[in-house]
């Protein structure tokens, strides 16, 4: 398992949110291009970034970050208002390394199957491998449009979906621990796991310590997510650093 540090994007501003409101926003003092120097290194080389503008469909940061992601080695999952296949073809083509797509697989029935063929059937043969498909879970009920609207798709429903369609990778955020460093939502990670282990899990929220990274290894998911408890000083970059180098070295 490998540490993705993330970084959240505010009007060209690194913020972190609470339980994903914009009300609760803390806004730090450093730019997006030092904090990908920063984590920047052998065994980091991704870095999850999410335009919270363009969740809102507000884009105005998508040329500042295409600036900046042109100019790094970093692999870059991205996140942020991801609504059209020509948004998904439009942002790797821009060099984005993994595209995550949310609401609109949620709300349309028609995107995935069509996200799907336009993937796998595309001359670079890319596949789908390039598709984080996101799933917010609050008490087991997936959430969408900023966490305010409840899918009435059961959870492991729409798993089974996505897996049929040949999305395999997903990014899994337990709003329950989102923002608050309490430690990460293993219980629900867990669930996911026993009924498809083959999947790729990317773990999301509550990640307080190394403690709690080492406890979200032990449910053999690909890789988690780390933000707040870096930029408030419980995870040190040198800790990531060092963790993902072991694990290039172990796989």
């Amino acid at each position: 398992m490998y540490i993705i540090p993330a970084i959240d994007i505010l009007d060209k501003k690194v913020v972190r949110l609470r339980e994903g409101n914009y009300e609760q926003a803390t806004f730090y003092d450093v730019t997006l291009e030092e904090m990908i120097e920063r984590y920047q290194s052998n065994g980091t080389e991704f870095v999850h970034i999410i335009d919270l503008n363009g969740a809102k469909g507000d884009f105005s940061n998508q040329e500042y970050l295409f600036d900046i992601i042109r100019k790094t080695e970093m692999k870059v999952q991205y996140g942020g208002g991801v609504r059209s296949i020509e948004k998904v073809k439009e942002l790797i083509d821009a060099g984005i390394h993994r595209v995550i797509v949310g609401t609109q697989a949620i709300t349309n029935p028609d995107f995935l199957p069509e996200l799907s063929r336009a993937f796998t059937h595309r001359e670079t043969g890319t596949g789908t491998d390039q598709i984080v498909v996101a799933i917010d879970v609050l008490d087991e009920v997936i959430k969408y449009s900023g966490w305010m609207e409840s899918s009435p798709i059961k959870l492991m429903d729409y798993v089974d979906t996505c897996l049929n369609l040949g999305f395999f990778r997903f990014l899994c955020t337990d709003i329950n621990k989102d923002g608050k460093l309490g430690g990460a939502g293993v219980e629900l990670y867990q669930k996911l796991l026993d009924h498809s282990p083959f999947i790729k899990l990317i773990a999301s929220g509550g990640i307080s310590s190394m403690d709690d990274i080492r406890a979200v290894q032990q449910y053999k998911v690909e890789a988690c997510v780390v933000g707040k408890a870096i930029y408030e000083g419980h995870i040190s970059i040198d800790e990531i650093k060092d963790w993902n180098l072991k694990s290039l070295i172990s796989f």
